[in-house]
């Protein structure tokens, strides 16, 4: 775990870095060598450069980015705003890299954000499978809401499901 580091907003030079980060962290091969792997449920690509480009330039979305002391790029967490919602997605932390805290400074840096912009809680969706992620998210003070969304099918751009999924709600209030 690196010593030094520094959480900040990524901007559109950082957007090659994003695309390969994300899709080492979720998808392939590399992915498997951390525990976020979506590889076994979804092929494709998590993302790619014109998706994150438009996320970056999108009004009321920023993505932050986690650095370590060279300046590399090894996390990075996705924040949208929604009404009095803040949405987070994309938490992605570089596979040889998880566990070891990254992703809950992350997770600390959108909360943050949140306070600081006034939203009164943070929301996100998880694919249902994935009880070992929810459960992480839980063990922060993420509650399950009891709400689900479709998984998109027919776009590949959001990876091609190897078995039917869903997405659950999960939400922290932050006042």
């Amino acid at each position: 775990m690196p010593g030094n580091y520094n959480i900040s907003q990524a901007g559109e030079e950082d957007v090659p870095a994003l695309v390969t980060l994300v899709n080492s962290a979720y998808r392939g091969e590399s992915s498997k060598k951390g525990w976020t792997t979506e590889a076994d449920l979804l092929d494709g690509l998590r993302t790619d450069q014109k998706a994150l480009e438009l996320l970056i330039r999108k009004p009321g979305s920023v993505i932050l980015k986690y650095t370590d002391e060279n300046y590399q790029l090894i996390g990075c967490v996705n924040l949208q705003s929604q009404d009095e919602r803040l949405y987070l997605g994309m938490l992605t932390v570089s596979p040889g890299l998880q566990g070891g805290g990254i992703g809950k400074k992350l997770l600390s840096a959108a909360e943050t954000y949140a306070v600081k912009n006034n939203f009164s809680a943070i929301a996100m969706t998880v694919i249902s499978v994935r009880e070992e992620l929810i459960s992480w998210y839980e063990r922060h003070g993420y509650l399950r809401t009891g709400q689900k969304k479709p998984f998109p099918t027919g776009d590949p751009s959001f990876g091609i499901p190897r078995q039917p999924l869903e997405f659950i709600v999960l939400e922290k209030a932050m006042r």
